[in-house]
Formats: C-alpha cells, sequence, structure tokens
C-alpha cells in the first residue's frame, strides 16, 4: 500500500507561485482558480487524492506556506 499524506496550505502568506504544483511527483497540487486569498493571489490547495505526504512542496515553497501530514502505518506485532 503506497504512503497516504495530506498538505494544509496558509492561504494567507500564499503568493501563488506554482513552484509547488510544479515539483509536486504525483501531480496532485493546484492554484485555486475559483478564490483569492486577501493579497490578491490564487493560493495552492490539494486537488486529488494521491499525495504521499513527501514533503517536497513544502521544501520549495519559498513562503513555507505548507505543511506536509503523513500517515504512518500501523506497527506490526511480533509473533
Amino acid at each position: 500500500m503506497p504512503p497516504k499524506g495530506r498538505i494544509e496550505v496558509k492561504e494567507i502568506i500564499c503568493k501563488g507561485c506554482g513552484l509547488c504544483v510544479d515539483a509536486c511527483p504525483q501531480h496532485v497540487i493546484i492554484l485555486a482558480e475559483d478564490r483569492i486569498n486577501a493579497k490578491g493571489y490564487h493560493p495552492a490547495e490539494l486537488s486529488l487524492d494521491g499525495c504521499t505526504g513527501c514533503g517536497i512542496c513544502a521544501i520549495i515553497c519559498p513562503e513555507a506556506a505548507i505543511t506536509v501530514y503523513r500517515q504512518v502505518a500501523p506497527a506490526k506485532e511480533n509473533q
């Protein structure tokens, strides 16, 4: 089973530069075309399931606007 993750974007500081969109290896981040933030930018958002929580988007974001969460697999019990 592939790892699962999700991102949260602090929309108030996102400048809609699109670096995270270009860097996402799963191609699941888009710029929201239907809304703008208080600074007038289209913020990034997770568009589809498929995020693995790799963190590349958070690393490349010049505004540090992205927080990545990765689901931890349950520990296997030794028998």
